[in-house]
């Protein structure tokens, strides 16, 4: 039985959503490039890094950039951007050789969708194994409380190409938020679900990997991680 990010990042989501924020991956990679600024100089894994939006701009900033990916559509697309080598796989099994990098990154919350908490540990453990010592790691994660407090439940309907529609709820356990998307026109569905791990809980999952964690943010501007928070970004370094 396949997972549903085995299905979903395909040509479907390029087509729902053709022209993710420029701006938004710069603001980001700007938060990395702060948070860790000897990232140029060091081998640097962007795991799960989609279409290369944010990989992109590392290498643009001088950085020697590895892309990670499960989708081969999102691949193809990084291709276009990239100059760095690109890897297809799973990010609970890291084809890594132990110490092989400087910084690791985790942006857009490309995290949190797997149903056994196990796993998330064991990813967290993978990214430790594959930095060397001072290595550092910068996750950008949602901010599961912002994300309770003002999700518009219900369906909607999207301006694409074809006919989509958009639930969002929360799981029935309320560990997850999920959205449910329907292309009508191809009579399609697939679905994203996303753990709604907390900032304490990602905190802890960083540092029963071995990590310490030295800085919190709550936006790409480094702000404070408080109840008006949008993001939660932690910064931690393998000792």
């Amino acid at each position: 039985m396949t997972e549903w990010f085995e299905q979903w990042f395909g040509e479907e989501y390029h087509a729902l959503y053709p022209h993710r924020d420029e701006e938004e991956a710069r603001r980001a990679v700007a938060r990395v490039q702060k948070a860790a600024p000897g990232a140029p100089r060091a081998w640097l894994l962007a795991l799960a890094c989609g279409a290369g939006r944010h990989a992109d701009e590392l290498e643009r900033l001088g950085a020697r950039v590895v892309g990670f990916d499960l989708s081969p559509s999102m691949l193809r697309r990084a291709r276009a951007r990239m100059r760095g080598p690109l890897v297809r796989g799973d990010m609970r099994s890291l084809p890594f050789r132990p110490g092989t990098f400087g910084l690791a990154v985790n942006l857009f919350t490309s995290f949190g969708y797997f149903r056994d908490d196990a796993e998330h540990h064991l990813v967290v453990r993978q990214v430790y194994a594959s930095l060397h010592s001072g290595g550092r790691f910068v996750l950008d994660y949602l901010n599961a409380d912002h994300v309770r407090r003002t999700l518009r439940k219900g369906t909607e309907e999207v301006d694409a190409p074809t006919d989509v529609r958009v639930r969002r709820r929360f799981s029935e356990e309320g560990k997850y938020v999920v959205k449910e998307i329907e292309l009508g026109a191809e009579n399609r569905s697939f679905q994203e679900r996303v753990r709604l791990f907390g900032p304490t809980e990602l905190r802890g999952l960083l540092e029963e990997a071995g990590f310490r964690v030295d800085a919190v943010f709550g936006d790409y501007e480094g702000g404070p991680l408080d109840g008006r928070a949008t993001r939660t970004i932690l910064v931690a370094t393998r000792p």
